[in-house]
């Protein structure tokens, strides 16, 4: 199999995870999803939101690098009614992991077409 170059193991990645209060996952997908939407307007690469079978939900985000993403933190809010949802739906948020990329074969997916 022949690798191929891939910008994305220059990036930051941190991964997610949350325990969610039973019936509050619309209000946390929603949430999530405002905050995300903001995130990559001040310059996040995005991120993937993921229930897993263990019950945990997950999410993937990259970021240009762990500067970027403190200083688009230090920014402050960016939408208190988004935040104030999603917090609410969390019953546990676990540390979050830093993963370092060593191989990357995940293509990207576009809204556009899918």
């Amino acid at each position: 199999m022949t690798s191929r170059p891939s910008a994305a193991t220059d990036c930051f990645i941190v991964l997610y995870r949350w325990r969610l209060h039973a019936g509050a996952e619309d209000d946390f997908v929603q949430g999530w999803s405002r905050i995300t939407e903001l995130l990559r307007l001040r310059g996040s690469l995005g991120s993937r939101l993921h229930r897993g079978s263990d019950g945990l939900w997950y999410s993937y985000a990259q970021w240009p690098s762990a500067q970027v993403r403190r200083d688009i933190f230090a920014l402050g809010p960016l939408d208190e009614e988004a935040s104030r949802r999603m917090k609410a739906a969390i019953a546990e948020s676990l540390p979050e992991i830093t993963l370092d990329t060593r191989a990357d074969y995940l293509d990207a997916l576009h809204r556009e077409g899918i």
